[in-house]
């Protein structure tokens, strides 16, 4: 594995791990993660692409230096940037989470030319509910709740990032929170290494955001993946945004949590590979 270190356009100088042979795929991680959350993917991947993974702004060991305050249309010129740094004109891309927002912000402000084939995971397009969006978080976090979760942030940042995610749809993460397993405890100690402040001016930018109008304007072959046990979001939002990319095949993953390519490593490889094989314009299907 290299590391290479791209310059953005405002001298921040960004991070991106770079592996394996092939046509280049672009995985972008979730808020609060870092691109070793990709690593189960590795090998299945690296031996049919040459896999960059960049640690977004402030994430991951990346020391924030220029903007203390980065946004989600801030990622989404860092994007364009490394994808000019590695001199690709397309690319395919792999966005989790945050990263399926600002792959999405990255067509809103640039048009989708430079992807060849897109795959999001088990994200909405929009995040904050209110009298005409159900399909946001938990299905009810309206500006409200997101007010109180940014306040709560800047009282006690790691642990408010987990009740996000316990204290949801999956009933199993709100037990084994419960229990401060293993995989809390590892969660809580990264979370402490981030630096608050900037992971909270993403997510501010992230929840007033609204891709709604943006799917139909992908054209490329999509791959959608969500758990049906999804923390966040359950299979009305999974097939809104399956309806309103033209593209798009949704792939449904029994029991799976947020990280439905994590719950199946091998399943979602073979995916995004077929994915990839196919050339662009090709229609959608469901699958489970």
């Amino acid at each position: 594995m290299q590391k290479d270190e791209v310059r953005a356009d405002d001298g921040e100088i960004l991070q991106v791990f770079r592996c394996g042979s092939g046509p280049a795929l672009l995985l972008l991680h979730g808020w609060t993660a870092n691109h070793a959350a990709w690593s189960p993917l590795l090998a299945l991947l690296s031996e049919k692409f040459t896999v960059l993974r960049p640690d977004a702004r402030g994430h991951g060991t990346h020391q924030v230096r220029v903007n203390s305050q980065p946004d989600v249309q801030r990622l989404a010129r860092d994007v364009i940037r490394i994808l000019d740094h590695f001199d690709l004109s397309q690319v395919a891309a792999v966005g989790h989470s945050m990263g399926a927002l600002t792959l999405w912000q990255c067509v809103q402000d640039f048009g989708a030319e430079r992807f060849s084939h897109l795959a999001f995971i088990d994200q909405s397009p929009k995040l904050m509910t209110d009298a005409t969006w159900h399909g946001g978080i938990y299905g009810d976090f309206n500006a409200d709740r997101s007010a109180q979760f940014v306040a709560d942030l800047g009282l006690d940042f790691a642990e408010s990032v987990l009740r996000l995610g316990a204290f949801g749809l999956n009933d199993k993460a709100r037990a084994t929170y419960g229990r401060n397993s293993s995989g809390w405890r590892a969660a809580r100690e990264a979370l402490g290494q981030l630096e608050p402040a900037v992971a909270i001016a993403i997510w501010k930018s992230l929840v007033v955001a609204d891709y709604r109008d943006v799917l139909p304007k992908i054209h490329v072959p999509t791959l959608l993946a969500y758990g049906t046990a999804s923390n966040f979001y359950t299979g009305t939002t999974a097939r809104y945004v399956a309806n309103h990319i033209p593209n798009a095949q949704l792939s449904l993953y029994e029991g799976a949590d947020h990280s439905p390519h994590l719950a199946d490593p091998e399943r979602f490889a073979a995916e995004l590979i077929a994915l990839v094989s196919l050339p662009t314009g090709n229609g959608g299907a469901e699958t489970a």
